[in-house]
């Protein structure tokens, strides 16, 4: 029998006199005492510290029991029934607030349980928990807030890891969470948000929003976002370039633009100079342009407006020059959309090489000039490349629609931009689930967010015509004076 000495160390007799020494630590026994109090103790830090996170569970739980043991148990059924309906007159009356405030942070909780769940598994499985000394570190699962369609979890990162690690496993985390697919979003320094879409909110064709009552031209609503929010564009103080292979919905974006304006289109705040070099899609409204503003297809009739516009943007700043730094659109200044479809034909493959530098010129001077003077450049192209449109770096704002390959989803939103889930390529071919779908990347945000614009039709394109119709003036039938009156009688 192996036997100890001393009161520190001690070596374990062994009979073999060739056996090396085998030393072990002596056993200390706790008093059964200590154990107690230090497991009461941290009973009551787990109570207080859980009471300390959920306060309105226990402001519930303190009513439940007042009502409990001054009525009853008719108490509590009395009280739930009282809530329930208070709910649901908030749900019917005001379904916004109550969304906000009541269903999307329990639907949240809810989340972040099922999250928690898998976290250690699909952490583990996903190679992104790591040991380190022998230990298996996890990232900490933190916040999540749900929509419809969309949970944004809040992950705070190990020691060492990086958003990258998780960009390329998102795959891994789609499949592992039971999401459609996951996007990596950057937060602050140590930390990330994964964007889990649980159903896609952009699979069916959006029908054409109704014009605002109040332009916002800093947020004019256009189609929906991936999480079921609207998608909102500005162009005021910015320039928006739109690319997007034959077919992909740039015409949808387009016309939900104008139609988002109309409202200030029809007052005279905003004038919209549009050059349509396919004589198609735009002509379609020209009554709009016609009427408020200006429209071009030829190619030299193209360049003389662009031109003009410059000359008037110049004008326009040497008037409000010391006078103020921000346009506020006004009768007298109105905001000007330089609206462009197809302007690569016009920048690159257009044969007359005097009227191309032209082009050029005047755009380049627009999208550097024009911002703070009230001037905005909206061009839709399909092909990105360098060659093609060499002053794509002049607008702040980008929107790619579906690219045929994908290095082009880099050329337009910025270096990096498919890795971090700005798939333009992968968009769907199929009118009825791709049309007017897009990726959308801001000037104050590097993040790609997936968008689709709503479809405005030709009756819809003829009524937004009809609206900015001048009334007609109704003809009065003429007055004959008293006196004459009298004099004929």
């Amino acid at each position: 029998m192996s036997t100890f000495s001393g009161d520190q160390l001690a070596q374990v007799n062994n009979p073999d006199p060739f056996a090396p020494p085998v030393w072990r630590s002596p056993v200390y026994h706790t008093p059964g005492w200590v154990i107690t109090m230090v497991q009461l103790g941290r009973l009551v830090c787990a109570i207080l510290g859980f009471l300390l996170r959920h306060p309105v569970a226990d402001l519930v739980a303190a009513v439940l029991v007042v009502a409990w043991l001054n009525l009853g148990w008719p108490g509590p059924v009395l009280l739930a029934a009282v809530v329930l309906a208070v709910l649901v007159l908030w749900r019917w009356r005001w379904p916004r607030s109550f969304s906000r405030f009541i269903a999307r942070p329990a639907l949240g909780k809810w989340r972040r349980w099922n999250y928690q769940r898998h976290w250690a598994a699909v952490m583990t499985i996903g190679r992104l928990a790591p040991v380190y000394r022998g230990r298996l570190l996890l990232p900490v699962l933190g916040k999540v807030s749900s929509t419809r369609y969309t949970d944004r979890v809040q992950v705070r990162l190990v020691s060492g890891q990086s958003a990258a690690d998780f960009a390329a496993r998102s795959e891994n985390l789609a499949h592992g969470f039971a999401a459609v697919t996951c996007r990596v979003r950057t937060a602050r320094p140590g930390a990330i948000v994964l964007e889990l879409v649980r159903r896609d909110a952009l699979a069916a064709i959006i029908p054409a929003l109704p014009p605002p009552h109040h332009v916002d031209l800093k947020a004019l609503p256009v189609g929906r976002r991936e999480d079921g929010s609207p998608w909102l564009v500005r162009v005021h103080g910015t320039h928006v370039l739109l690319a997007g292979s034959t077919g992909a919905g740039k015409a949808s974006l387009l016309w939900s633009l104008i139609r988002a304006m109309l409202p200030a289109i029809r007052t005279g705040l905003v004038r919209v100079l549009a050059a349509d070099p396919k004589v198609m899609e735009l002509a379609f409204g020209r009554e709009i342009f016609d009427r408020h503003g200006a429209y071009a297809c030829d190619p030299l009739a193209i360049v003389v407006m662009l031109e003009d516009a410059v000359r008037d943007m110049q004008a326009r700043a040497g008037v409000l020059a010391g006078k103020q730094r921000d346009h506020a659109p006004t009768i007298g200044h109105p905001f000007v959309v330089v609206l462009l479809d197809e302007v690569a034909f016009l920048t690159a493959y257009l044969p007359d090489k005097a009227i191309r530098e032209r082009v050029k010129a005047a755009l380049a001077t627009l999208t550097t000039q024009g911002r703070a003077v009230g001037y905005c450049v909206v061009a839709a192209l399909q092909d990105p490349r360098k060659e093609v449109m060499s002053i794509r770096n002049l607008f702040p704002d980008r929107i790619a629609m579906r690219l045929d390959e994908p290095e082009q989803v880099d050329m337009v939103l910025g270096d990096g931009a498919r890795d971090r889930g700005g798939t333009a390529d992968l968009i769907s071919s199929n009118p009825a689930t791709g049309a007017g779908v897009a990726f959308v990347r801001i000037e104050s945000d590097p993040d790609p967010v997936r968008v689709r614009a709503a479809w405005v039709g030709d009756e819809d394109i003829r009524a937004m015509c009809a609206d900015c119709a001048p009334a007609p003036v109704r003809e009065l039938a003429p007055q004959v004076p008293a006196i004459e009156a009298g004099a004929a009688a």
